[in-house]
């Protein structure tokens, strides 16, 4: 078995050649061009896949004894303590971005492989908050093309894209420079990725939405098994082993066509949601001095 600090890091194929920030300017950096349209929020359990796909990240989740993180155990307070990161990382002031960093190493202190770990993982090693925060930004772009605004997608854009990973330890310079070294990093990297069965039943329980309570995921289990296999990009499905045919593209197509249409219309605060509402809710958090996460 490979270590996962190893596969995380021999995918930096690229140069680092983008600017060095202290992390006052990390902090301190915009996020303004990621708009993030709420509705994307669909997309969470594909997202959590191609960032658990790495053995590193994958067993990292799967060992954790961070029970107030654990998805299958905690399953409201992992969605919002997620769902708020992203929200921080990309339109909070500093002070947001200090304060749940802080708390989010708290939890990531605690998460390191033991001998008995199949792979070597250490939450606190940057090459894996890169690659996770590359699943965000590919994420983001992904829900752009769907559902928000596809010329969104620039150079400027996917420099303020290294938010999704400064907002924890990993260095502005350890973001590929361009957006063409992005992709041959992420070229790379999911080239190089290797799911075994532990890891697939994981994320496969994730896909069928079986953290939430038994009935729920009963009724709505083949509903997310099917839109989280439609917004993996084509690699994962085919290392997961998960099929999808033709008929099932257009069935999401029309799906997100639908969506699309109805979150268009939506006032800008609804539009916005989830992701306004767990901005606010970590000032809230914040200024009353409760746990962030």
């Amino acid at each position: 078995m490979t270590s996962g600090i190893i596969d995380g890091s021999s995918a930096l194929a690229v140069e680092p050649l983008a600017p060095v920030w202290t992390r006052d300017e990390a902090d301190s950096a915009s996020g303004d061009l990621l708009e993030m349209p709420g509705i994307s929020a669909l997309a969470g359990a594909a997202n959590v896949i191609m960032q658990l796909s790495l053995p590193a990240v994958g067993y990292g989740v799967a060992e954790s004894k961070v029970d107030s993180g654990n998805l299958f155990k905690r399953p409201v307070k992992r969605a919002r303590t997620t769902l708020a990161y992203l929200a921080v990382a990309v339109n909070g002031t500093p002070a947001d971005r200090k304060a749940y960093r802080k708390a989010v190493g708290h939890s990531h202190s605690q998460v390191k492989s033991t001998d008995a770990s199949p792979v070597k993982y250490n939450a606190f090693d940057p090459t894996l908050q890169l690659w996770v925060a590359a699943c965000l930004y590919k994420g983001w772009e992904d829900m752009q093309y769907l559902y928000g605004d596809p010329e969104a997608v620039t150079e400027e854009a996917y420099q303020q894209g290294a938010l999704m990973g400064t907002t924890l330890q990993m260095p502005r310079d350890m973001w590929p420079a361009t957006r063409a070294d992005f992709q041959v990093y992420w070229d790379t990297t999911v080239a190089g990725l290797e799911i075994d069965d532990t890891i697939r039943d994981l994320l496969l329980s994730i896909s069928k939405f079986e953290f939430l309570p038994r009935p729920l995921s009963l009724v709505i289990g083949g509903y997310g098994l099917f839109v989280t296999t439609g917004f993996l990009p084509s690699e994962f499905r085919d290392k997961m082993g998960l099929e999808w045919s033709d008929r099932d593209q257009q069935v999401f197509d029309v799906h997100n066509r639908i969506a699309r249409a109805v979150a268009t219309r939506l006032p800008q605060p609804l539009r916005a949601f989830p992701f306004n509402t767990y901005l606010w809710d970590v000032r809230r958090r914040i200024k009353a001095g409760k746990p962030l996460t």
